[in-house]
């Protein structure tokens, strides 16, 4: 049976958390004198207040301060989808958007580090809204509750299942035996790369304005930019390249740089993962390059390798940002840059999609359906480096790509009705779904989501979410199971 009185608990003390992170825009409103910003966010800090207040004064004294399961499903779902409700608040108050439609689905975008976007001008808006845009990213990107555990154990509430519900991958990392001290290493390296990358950046020319919310996005794996040619707009290699390696850094599994910082760099470097996920980056990046070189669409190799190597890098890790617009580009690199929209980063990384491991143990899996038909009689294990992979795990891993597609393919039914044409469906559905911002045809790098009527534009956002908690832990409670005592 669902806990509520916990469950509302808990909800209510996450969006107060989100609240005061909420301080900093709002503060950047007052600096920068702009008085719809100031008036959004002051309404969003009054709808929280009631919101928390009530449902405070309704759960005084929870009777138990036991979650199950379910109730972990149950709070991660309701915190993303609940948070960017009142997050949206500021966007239209402060008349930044058209309608609350495309308010909330901008900050679902933005907490999911999708970074699809509905604007077709963004530079013409207040600093502190697309501040508070691209905050939402780098929250989003290690993932609000997992910030939050830190905080459970003063609420005498163990944080390990709602870890689990909101982590990314078929395999989850325990780094120490207490969840809470997981969260917060976790946090610390996402926090130490993000405050690294600022300073890059800051000697790259960017004013502290722009590198924070560069990093921001690049750290998030999303690709929400304050400027209206993202990452282009500087046109600075030195730039491009800082954010490629960051981008490199987001999409790779975080636990692997706790093992490096604990001395056992050895069995980071024999990561099969890894070695698949910087393998699939680099031959793309120099494919591409070296067909952009021979069908000169750049003057040289270094330029289409800058060019290759970050917008690889951009849509592999589910990222967004653009440095050119690629659908230009040749059509064979336009098709190397369209199937990594079927990979995505590594388990337990800020990037979304698929997930490499998951790409590789669906081959591996391929190859040993052949070994078996060839020899019934043998048994044959699926393994990723030294790891070999459970029958119970290959399961999961098989449900969830045909649960992906499934979903993609309805998406993309859907936005259809819109009236836009296959490709720009297609790309829209499973760019959201994804999480990656960017895709092809309407919704390509100079491209938005204004053409999608305000229905669409909800459909779009549960594509977002169910793709960000990677189906399962949103699509339970659509089960009649999930509700039975």
């Amino acid at each position: 049976m669902l806990n509520w009185k916990l469950d509302l608990r808990l909800l209510a003390f996450i969006v107060l958390f989100l609240s005061v992170l909420m301080g900093i825009p709002t503060a950047l409103a007052f600096h920068y004198q702009e008085v719809d910003a100031i008036r959004g966010f002051l309404v969003a800090y009054l709808a929280i207040a009631i919101f928390c207040s009530s449902a405070l004064i309704l759960v005084r004294k929870p009777e138990s301060k036991v979650l199950l399961a379910r109730d972990g499903y149950l709070v991660v779902t309701l915190t993303w989808v609940i948070a960017s409700a009142f997050s949206a608040i500021p966007l239209v108050v402060s008349n930044a958007y058209v309608n609350y439609s495309s308010a909330y689905f901008e900050i679902m975008s933005g907490f999911t580090t999708t970074s699809a976007t509905v604007l077709p001008e963004i530079e013409s808006l207040p600093k502190s809204i697309l501040f508070w845009r691209s905050q939402t990213n780098w929250l989003g990107g290690m993932g609000i509750v997992v910030l939050f555990v830190a905080l459970l154990p003063a609420l005498g509430v163990s944080g390990t299942l709602l870890v689990g519900a909101e982590s990314v991958g078929p395999t989850k990392d325990k780094l120490t035996p207490k969840i809470k001290n997981t969260a917060l290493i976790l946090w610390s390296i996402y926090i130490g790369f993000s405050v690294l990358e600022t300073i890059l950046l800051l000697l790259g020319g960017l004013s502290l304005y722009d590198a924070v919310t560069v990093t921001f996005s690049t750290m998030a794996a999303a690709g929400f930019c304050v400027k209206n040619a993202s990452i282009g707009t500087f046109s600075s290699a030195y730039v491009d390249v800082v954010v490629t390696i960051f981008m490199l850094i987001s999409g790779a599994n975080f636990a692997l740089y706790f093992k490096a910082l604990s001395g056992k760099l050895s069995s980071v470097l024999k990561d099969g993962e890894l070695r698949v996920y910087l393998g699939i980056w680099a031959f793309v990046a120099l494919v591409s390059a070296l067909y952009l070189t021979v069908s000169n669409t750049y003057g040289s190799f270094a330029q289409s390798l800058r060019y290759s190597a970050f917008q690889t890098a951009s849509i592999l890790t589910t990222t967004g940002f653009a440095t050119a617009d690629y659908v230009l580009w040749p059509a064979f690199t336009q098709v190397m840059l369209f199937l990594l929209f079927f990979i995505g980063g590594s388990a337990g990384s800020a990037g979304g999609g698929v997930k490499v491991i998951r790409i590789v143990a669906l081959f591996k899996m391929g190859r040993a359906q052949i070994k078996h038909r060839i020899h019934p009689r043998g048994v044959f294990q699926v393994r990723i480096g030294s790891a070999s992979m459970r029958d119970d795990l290959l399961l999961s891993i098989s449900t969830f790509f045909g649960v992906y597609i499934l979903t993609g393919v309805v998406g993309t039914v859907l936005i259809s009705l819109s009236g836009a044409d296959v490709m720009t469906s297609f790309a829209a559905s499973f760019l959201c779904l994804g999480n990656i911002g960017i895709g092809f045809a309407d919704v390509g790098p100079t491209g938005n989501f204004a053409f999608l009527p305000s229905y669409l534009k909800w459909v779009c956002s549960f594509l977002m979410l169910v793709g960000r908690l990677e189906l399962f832990t949103v699509y339970a409670l659509f089960s009649k199971h999930f509700w039975r005592r």
